[in-house]
């Protein structure tokens, strides 16, 4: 016998959703694939980025927000996980990709990853997401609603 419908009912829906990181919390959507994300829009949180991580879980990347587009480049400076390191403008087009850029332990003699084109997004991921996606230039990104866009 059921004796509360309303917590069976929460029950379920929790169920559901575990090992869904997605359904809660910033996310983006490219190639058709929902990725959790971490938002790095201070200069702090750039420069520090996915520095000193042993792994980036599946389904999961960091999207970085800048002030203004330009050229961008992107190392790897104690970056332990190989990265696809996307490049988005302002109008959320894919404009550059750096494709399975390796760890780097060489601090500040690591090379640099610029982009082709002028960005202000850039999305990291596992290596090989790109290539699985099948993603080229002019793709689109879509943020989670509580993702505010660059200004």
């Amino acid at each position: 016998m059921l004796r509360n419908p309303v917590f069976f009912t929460l029950f379920i829906l929790a169920l559901a959703c575990t090992g869904c990181a997605s359904a809660t919390g910033p996310w983006v959507k490219l190639g058709g694939q929902r990725y959790s994300v971490e938002v790095a829009r201070t200069e702090a949180e750039r420069d520090r980025g996915l520095m000193f991580r042993d792994e980036l879980p599946a389904g999961h990347g960091m999207l970085f927000i800048h002030e203004q587009e330009g050229p961008l480049a992107y190392w790897m400076k104690n970056t332990r996980i190989p990265l696809d390191i996307l490049f988005f403008d302002h109008d959320k087009r894919l404009v550059s990709q750096q494709r399975d850029v390796p760890p780097c332990d060489l601090g500040d003699a690591c090379p640099p990853y610029p982009s082709d084109a002028p960005a202000i997004y850039v999305l990291e991921l596992n290596a090989g997401e790109a290539e699985r996606l099948r993603l080229e230039n002019g793709a689109t990104i879509e943020f989670a609603p509580d993702i505010q866009p660059a200004p």
